[in-house]
């Protein structure tokens, strides 16, 4: 990397060096404790669930599911068999309502309804995996709090979703009287899945995603929960709703959340998490050109070709020299141009991958577990953004071995569970009483 490029990420706080990870996980970590004590504290809500360790799973038993992604609503019904290996049926997909526009409250529950209709009567069951920030109640109803990931719906903030979805169902003349649902975070599915694995050598559990948006969960003694009034579980899982985390290093950072829906919320979220990185990556380019680190030559070519998105950034610094991607072509014939801009992605990777780094690392030295290497905890991680943006999660698990295992002593181990949201969510119903 030549000085005038280093000197224009140092400029921006856009190289892995303004992050520390020191300084970083000791304010997560008081934010989770802030969260933890009192309501609207913290910017990290630290959501209880009201969901403990999980309940054994019995062959034959039937969930429906509906997984509320980042963009995509997905249904399906998922049967245990006799090994306890789930099986999913009568699976459906469609975009999220909410997506393109504004969304009234009525519209947002139809699209689930009708996208459930074709199994309502196969279970009574209903584990409902909802991926955005939601208070959960005691009946295990989840009441959203605010939409992330560009989602426009603000009619049903405040609204319980598993209640809703029923009375839509119910108008249409379906008998909910005797089904029950869980509605449950992404995350804390995603914990769920890893735990139903039933490898006995993992000392605790966490759940992470980094996708379209992202969030962590992981399971608290129910005693440290100062905010909570009442609960039989000795250890809860708590969504934390990491993506809301309160952090901004540099004027690029304030610059960029100043163009997103919400500029106020969801800070931690814009900086790492797939919805965001591209967009984040085009302005950044526009910097570099202002500051004479891009040709004029590649601004004409960036500006004809458009923004770019995560794929997109990622695609460049996986193969460079494929003229099929769009990156490619703005730096063609220009070395320099290639090289600069190579590193100028790269580093945007290298700080999401710290930033990641330490939120993991913060919800592992929140818990007493992962001490033993024999015994490490597991990170069960989902989201197309952690495994597929190059570098990204290798960049990641590096930052946390030297963190966490160099310095503290703690041991992890990843694993990457097919369609956790659904397991997880079905489990979670399951565990209803």
């Amino acid at each position: 990397m030549n000085k005038k490029v280093k000197d224009f990420l140092i400029k921006w706080g856009l190289d892995s060096d303004s992050i520390s990870i020191d300084n970083m996980v000791d304010s997560f970590l008081s934010e989770m404790e802030k969260g933890l004590n009192e309501e609207n504290s913290s910017s990290l809500p630290m959501i209880p669930t009201y969901i403990g360790e999980g309940s054994p799973i019995k062959p034959g038993q039937k969930v429906i599911v509906i997984d509320a992604g980042g963009t995509n609503l997905r249904t399906c019904l998922v049967t245990f068999d006799n090994n306890l290996k789930p099986i999913i049926s009568d699976f459906k997909k469609v975009s999220m309502p909410g997506i393109d526009r504004e969304v009234s409250s009525k519209e947002f529950f139809s699209v689930f309804a009708n996208q459930v209709e074709h199994i309502i009567d196969k279970s009574d069951r209903i584990g409902f995996c909802f991926s955005y920030a939601a208070k959960i109640s005691e009946d295990n109803d989840g009441i959203p709090l605010v939409f992330s990931k560009e989602i426009k719906a603000k009619e049903v903030i405040g609204k319980k979703v598993g209640q809703s979805l029923l009375a839509e169902l119910k108008s249409r003349g379906y008998n909910v009287e005797n089904k029950k649902i869980a509605v449950v975070n992404d995350t804390v599915t995603t914990l769920l899945a890893g735990r139903a694995q039933g490898d006995v050598h993992f000392d605790g559990y966490i759940g992470f995603i980094l996708g379209t948006g992202t969030n962590t969960a992981y399971l608290e003694k129910t005693s440290n929960i100062n905010k909570l009034k009442n609960s039989n579980l000795d250890k809860m899982v708590i969504n934390v709703e990491s993506g809301s985390y309160g952090f901004s290093n540099g004027e690029i950072d304030k610059l960029f959340l100043s163009i997103t829906k919400d500029p106020s919320t969801y800070h931690f979220e814009k900086k790492i998490s797939g919805a965001y990185l591209g967009p984040m990556s085009s302005l950044v380019l526009k910097k570099a050109v202002e500051d004479g680190i891009l040709s004029k030559d590649f601004a004409t070519k960036f500006k004809d070709l458009g923004d770019v998105n995560t794929t997109e950034m990622s695609n460049y610094l996986e193969m460079p020299f494929n003229l099929d991607y769009k990156l490619v072509k703005c730096v063609e014939n220009n070395k320099e141009d290639a090289i600069n801009l190579w590193f100028i992605l790269d580093s945007i990777i290298k700080r999401a991958s710290k930033m990641t780094a330490a939120n993991l690392a913060s919800a592992v030295l929140k818990t007493e577990y992962g001490k033993n290497p024999l015994r490490p905890i597991c990170i069960n991680a989902d989201g197309t953004t952690f495994y597929k943006t190059e570098y990204l999660e290798k960049y990641t698990k590096y930052y946390l071995m030297q963190f966490l295992q160099e310095k503290h002593n703690r041991y992890v181990d990843f694993v990457r569970i097919d369609n956790s949201p659904v397991i997880g969510a079905a489990i979670a119903a399951l565990g209803l009483e």
